[in-house]
């Protein structure tokens, strides 16, 4: 994985986002994948690309005694030690695909945005089987198929601006797709949803709940909020370890 968030210029454009600035409550996606998670009172956390620390520090105040949050980037990490800091909250800097994922050692792992940069999906779903205790659950977002398979990840606009529609193609080629994000080349990965959720299944995972990412009514509002009604932008799993 190409760590594009420690590229100056990149990360300064990151953090101009709502959702850093302002936390899960910024994130259109946390009225969904906010009640996926299980009770945490008590319980080990794993976050894989931690980013901010935005979901280690809500296992916190859920009551999670031990969290791990890892992420590539130094500035990540830094930023994430500046802003959501706890007693019960541990980052380090250490890539998804590198972390050494002991056995039957998590109660729940987290993982937000970050798997759409990972080639080998299916060999971290294996290592997070195995890392996770029976009964565990993990519960990822991860950028939709339509939205990877995006020709350019981008609207086709009319003349005045406005998107048209959204185009797709090359849906079944996987690997390596280049976009233009908050002003650089990015790299990330194309994963179908057969490959993301048989994946799961294949490792011996149980469907607990898949949804699409649909903003909320209040933030409908938001300049550019409607245009995701058109297209699903992110997918939320969670699969459980019984």
């Amino acid at each position: 994985m190409k760590n594009e968030y420690d590229d100056k210029r990149f990360f300064e454009a990151y953090a101009k986002m709502s959702r850093s600035r302002d936390g899960l409550c910024a994130a259109g996606e946390w009225h969904q994948l906010m009640p996926l998670f299980p009770s945490l009172q008590g319980k080990h956390v794993l976050d894989l690309g931690c980013g901010y620390g935005w979901h280690c520090k809500f296992a916190a105040e859920q009551g999670a005694v031990q969290i791990l949050g890892i992420d590539a980037s130094r500035k990540m990490i830094e930023e994430a030690q500046k802003r959501n800091s706890e007693e019960s909250i541990t980052y380090r800097i250490c890539e998804v695909e590198e972390y050494e994922y002991p056995e039957h050692t998590w109660d729940c792992v987290v993982s937000n945005l970050v798997l759409h940069y990972i080639e080998d999906i299916e060999g971290v779903f294996q290592k997070v089987y195995r890392t996770l205790k029976p009964g565990g659950a993990f519960i990822f977002n991860i950028e939709h198929p339509v939205f990877t398979a995006g020709v350019g990840q981008d609207w086709i606009y009319a003349e005045d601006g406005k998107p048209r529609y959204w185009p797709l193609d090359d849906y079944f080629m996987l690997g390596e797709r280049k976009t233009h994000f908050l002003g650089c080349d990015v790299v990330k990965q194309h994963h179908t949803l057969t490959q993301i959720l048989m994946g799961l299944l294949d490792c011996g995972f149980v469907l607990e709940a898949v949804e699409e990412a649909k903003p909320s009514e209040d933030m409908m509002g938001i300049a550019g909020m409607k245009d995701e009604l058109r297209r699903p932008m992110m997918l939320l799993v969670k699969a459980g370890k019984r």
